[in-house]
């Protein structure tokens, strides 16, 4: 009886959390008008994502989640059951709409309904089947995260500040505007996901023309708005890990870090490169507890060659000898690499020769299986601030390389957000460090 008491008192005291949560998050999570941001907003304003809208029905799916509360009836095996299935269906859909898609762009089909019928029936059985099982899947995956937040003591009393929150939907696409003299996200604005490929490089050359900016539309994995927007997946591993890092976006929201995020650069990557080091690891303890048939497999252990002993034989060498493999193309490396001379390029105000190493080094990212279609100063300048592992696009970056070793020097996940929390510029990191 008493537990059936607490659980009716807990709904609504779990919607009112997250109603004052909310409304705090909604005033800090808007990209302040800038004037470049506003030089941009002439060229995007029709085609600009609705996050009023959006936010408006995510949270009244949340709160009738909250109201029904269905995975609490069930137990822990049941739950990653429903999950699995919701991944599967997921899986199912992008299948389908591809093959759609295939359809449409085949010139060889000229009754383009005839042909796709079957399809679209199938799918229209998928989206009603998404309908309903989409919110059951989302509450449980949020109750497992929350869990795992519990066991590393980020929930007291079993539940997270602020609730852990999301809606897996369409994500936007973002419009990443940098300076051609200097690797700087200026603007970065929320485009219409339903944008064609040909309308988004449209929309880039005319704002990069129109300001003699660099521009690029790249595709995000999750937005830390409250409820958080997290992007449709059929990758379990890549989900939990992307829900745990919004949350932790939300987390710093309530902090200084997170109510800075838009002051400088250095503090974006700070906020960028944390989510990103505690969404890894929270997303592989949900796998690991929930899901382990979902881990990722430990790589092969090497078997160590037999060593010869003193006065043994040497080896017969009638075989010529083998030929070491070419070492693979590593991508971190080389992107790290590229973008070191870019930046060096960059300095000394070469900003054509830089844009010119830029496309080279493309074909060649190409040519070895990464299809970059555009690298530019607006590529390093949102990608580079994910920097949760050495390398890649922010090259050699003392921003990241701190938070790194703040990482390794915490003794646990709960102090490194802690400390991190606090943090409102770099000097603050850095005097911390004792750097």
């Amino acid at each position: 009886m008493l537990s059936r008491l607490q659980d009716t008192l807990r709904t609504p005291l779990r919607v009112l959390i997250t109603v004052l949560v909310l409304a705090y998050m909604l005033a800090l999570s808007a990209l302040p008008p800038g004037d470049a941001t506003e030089r941009v907003r002439f060229y995007t304003r029709s085609q600009e994502f609705d996050y009023v809208a959006w936010t408006i029905n995510a949270f009244w799916v949340k709160f009738n989640q909250g109201a029904l509360g269905l995975n609490r009836y069930l137990d822990d095996e049941a739950n990653a059951e429903v999950m699995r299935d919701f991944i599967d269906l997921t899986y199912n859909i992008q299948v389908a709409e591809s093959q759609l898609r295939q359809v449409y762009a085949d010139p060889a089909i000229t009754d383009k309904d005839a042909a796709s019928r079957a399809l679209t029936d199938q799918l229209d059985e998928h989206y009603t089947r998404r309908a309903f099982l989409g919110p059951l899947a989302e509450s449980i995956l949020q109750t497992q995260v929350v869990n795992v937040l519990g066991d590393l003591g980020l929930a007291p009393g079993g539940q997270s500040i602020p609730p852990a929150l999301y809606h897996m939907t369409p994500a936007p696409m973002a419009l990443v505007v940098s300076p051609r003299d200097a690797i700087r996200q200026d603007a970065n604005l929320s485009i219409q996901p339903e944008m064609t490929l040909e309308a988004q490089i449209a929309l880039e050359d005319a704002v990069a023309r129109g300001l003699d900016v660099s521009t690029l539309m790249v595709g995000i994995g999750g937005i830390g708005l409250y409820p958080t927007m997290v992007t449709q997946t059929s990758d379990l591993n890549w989900l939990a890990e992307v829900v745990a890092h919004e949350w932790i976006h939300n987390y710093f929201t309530l902090r200084p870090l997170g109510a800075s995020y838009f002051a400088t650069p250095e503090l974006r990557t700070m906020n960028e490169t944390a989510a990103s080091i505690a969404g890894k690891e929270i997303g592989a303890l949900v796998i690991e507890k929930f899901y382990p048939d979902f881990a990722p497999s430990a790589p092969p252990r090497e078997t160590p060659k037999p060593q010869p002993s003193p006065g043994d034989a040497p080896p017969e060498e009638s075989a010529p000898p083998v030929e070491p493999a070419p070492p693979a193309f590593d991508f971190r490396t080389e992107m790290r690499d590229t973008r070191i001379i870019v930046d060096h390029l960059l300095a000394g105000g070469q900003v054509a020769l830089a844009e010119q190493y830029m496309e080279e080094r493309r074909v060649i990212f190409w040519d070895n299986g990464y299809r970059i279609r555009k690298l530019n100063q607006a590529y390093f300048a949102f990608y580079g601030a994910y920097a949760d592992v050495p390398g890649g696009a922010a090259g050699v970056d003392p921003v990241a390389e701190a938070v790194r070793d703040l990482r390794a020097q915490s003794p646990s996940l709960r102090d490194f957000l802690g400390v991190m929390g606090w943090m409102a510029s770099f000097e603050d990191l850095v005097i911390y460090l004792g750097d």
